[in-house]
């Protein structure tokens, strides 16, 4: 692995820094407070190249590769958690799976407008009663005389889903092949028999809109079809793979933006007469801070690295995945602690960091979900 970056990789992140700086940050209490999604600011990252960094410029999009795409991701983050999950959701999970799985035809249709911000997408793999065990899902395609499929079900806890124009749906076509009978989907949400439902009140990631869909007869045609019919579950799980990468790069740019609020909160803020950061115990917690933020960053940049030459990654997203949402959880618990009461009032950002910092551990995979998809790949054994 290079450590070195390339100047388009340095030059992206310079990009996603001052946007992130100018635009983002002063804005990120409103939108936490309000929950409004910041439709003005997403329309910048995407005429910036920000929403579609991997895209080739064919279809829109930057043409970087995925080390780029995590330094302006941790950018981002570190301003505010909730733009860099719409950021994630475009980039890694909608552009990402329809530039893999796609035809010509569907990138041209539907990458270009979401790379150039003037579009959002999302992704629906999720369902009321079917999270981590995707095989259960209860959405159904069923296939019409004329190659076309009908399709009814619902969709829990989908990004972007209040204001998404396309989305990547998942819907079982064939129950009995159990995940060889999942089929994935271009879904436009203007057309008929697409529902959206209530916005969900989300403990962190606020001003990203997430919300359940509903299908009713809705009429996908053949031509929608992502990949092949029955190729859907390895679809998501491919996508999901990458998708890792991208939200382990959210987790550090939530851990660093908590790690500096405290290094700097410790050599000012004083007690018993000299700066607290003079203190053992204060200093033993910006050390361990430090180290596994650096962990986090390392390992993220090694699953970058390796997707960027084309080599398997899979265990490699998964440990980075895991390491930088717990070590960002675990960042933002100290800096709360550090600041004391001030680190629990929303006078200051760091109870945000807090609550942005948890869904790391949750969403594209849990915590446990990743140690399963480490100890699989590791042992071979399932």
């Amino acid at each position: 692995m290079d450590f070195g970056f390339t100047e388009e990789q340095l030059m992206i992140q310079d990009v996603a820094r001052r946007i992130a700086e100018e635009k983002i940050a002063p804005s990120a209490e409103h939108h936490d407070q309000t929950g409004e999604f910041p439709l003005e600011n997403i329309r910048l990252l995407g005429e910036n190249g920000l929403m579609g960094i991997e895209v080739p410029a064919e279809y829109g999009g930057a043409g970087m590769d995925t080390v780029g795409y995590v330094l302006a991701m941790i950018e981002i983050a570190a301003a505010d958690a909730a733009h860099s999950t719409i950021m994630s959701v475009n980039n890694s999970l909608f552009c990402n799976g329809i530039l893999t799985h796609g035809t010509e035809a569907q990138k041209q249709k539907y990458v270009r407008d979401i790379a150039e911000g003037r579009a959002i997408g999302a992704f629906a793999l999720t369902e009321p009663q079917s999270g981590s065990d995707a095989t259960a899902m209860r959405c159904r395609a069923v296939k019409q005389a004329d190659g076309s499929f009908v399709i009814n079900g619902k969709k829990s806890w989908i990004t972007s889903g209040p204001v998404a124009d396309y989305i990547v749906l998942f819907a079982m076509t064939d129950p009995d092949k159990g995940a060889r009978g999942i089929t994935a989907f271009m879904i436009d949400t203007q057309r008929e028999g697409f529902h959206r439902g209530k916005t969900e009140p989300k403990l962190g990631i606020r001003a990203s809109a997430t919300c359940e869909i509903e299908f009713t007869d809705y009429v996908a045609h053949a031509d929608e079809v992502l990949g092949e019919e029955g190729q859907g579950f390895k679809i998501a799980m491919s996508v999901l793979d990458a998708g890792r990468i991208g939200i382990a790069s959210q987790a550090i740019g939530i851990a660093r933006a908590a790690y500096q609020a405290s290094l700097e909160y410790v050599k000012e803020r004083k007690a018993f007469g000299q700066a607290i950061g003079s203190f053992q115990m204060i200093q033993a917690k910006i050390a361990d801070m430090k180290c596994k933020l650096d962990a986090a960053l390392l390992l993220t940049l090694r699953a970058a690295w390796k997707k960027s030459q084309g080599e398997r990654f899979s265990t490699e997203a998964a440990v980075a995945k895991l390491t930088a949402s717990e070590n960002a959880m675990w960042i933002a618990h100290q800096a709360v602690q550090i600041h004391a009461g001030m680190g629990y009032s929303k006078e200051m950002p760091l109870e945000r960091y807090f609550r942005d910092a948890k869904i790391t551990e949750i969403y594209e995979g849990t915590s446990e979900i990743q140690r399963l998809v480490i100890a699989r790949n590791e042992t071979g054994l399932r």
